[in-house]
């Protein structure tokens, strides 16, 4: 009798599979989504949601990308996108709030420079909308102003002027100038 030759496949050999340099992108730039979100909705559960949604969509779509531009940028227009219409839909949906739910703001010790932090925080919560979101992006994240303009859409002029309005309007709201923010009348 002679020995049989095993001629089948392997059945538990492992397969390499390349992983998409995007994807390595994607995964440096998720912590900076997750603040983008937690910014945006102030809701820790809905930001987790809109990031996942946000990676979902750049995953999808990564041959829209543009190797060479901001990636930081192109996911923070998608997360954007995805929040607005996420608003877009809250209307139809009841967001009912338990008193279990419900936690007291706790402030730790009487630090000033923690109060001073809290002063400041207050103050870029009375800020515009596109107040918050230029400051968020330039000055948190440290996002060019390319970037920020190709992320929220709008052209560079419209980034620097924000920013500066933004910057304006929050050293008032600290300082605690009681002047009005700006607003631009209609000339008759």
């Amino acid at each position: 009798m002679h020995a049989q030759e095993n001629t089948s496949p392997q059945v538990n050999s492992p397969v390499e599979v390349a992983r998409p340099p995007v994807l390595d992108l994607l995964e440096a730039e998720i912590p900076h989504l997750r603040r983008w979100a937690r910014h945006l909705a102030r809701d820790p559960d809905l930001a987790d949601d809109m990031v996942q949604e946000c990676l979902l969509r750049a995953v999808t779509h990564a041959g829209q990308w543009c190797p060479g531009s901001s990636v930081r940028a192109w996911l923070f227009a998608i997360l954007k996108n995805a929040f607005i219409s996420d608003r877009r839909q809250a209307w139809r949906r009841i967001n009912l709030v338990t008193l279990d739910s419900y936690r007291e703001p706790s402030v730790p010790g009487d630090q000033e420079s923690h109060m001073d932090l809290v002063e400041v925080r207050r103050a870029f919560e009375r800020l515009s909308q596109e107040h918050r979101e230029v400051l968020f992006m330039v000055a948190m994240e440290g996002m060019a102003y390319d970037d920020a303009a190709s992320a929220l859409e709008v052209p560079v002029g419209t980034v620097r002027s924000r920013l500066s309005r933004a910057r304006a309007a929050l050293k008032r709201e600290v300082e605690g100038d009681e002047a009005q923010p700006l607003r631009y009348a209609r000339r008759a």
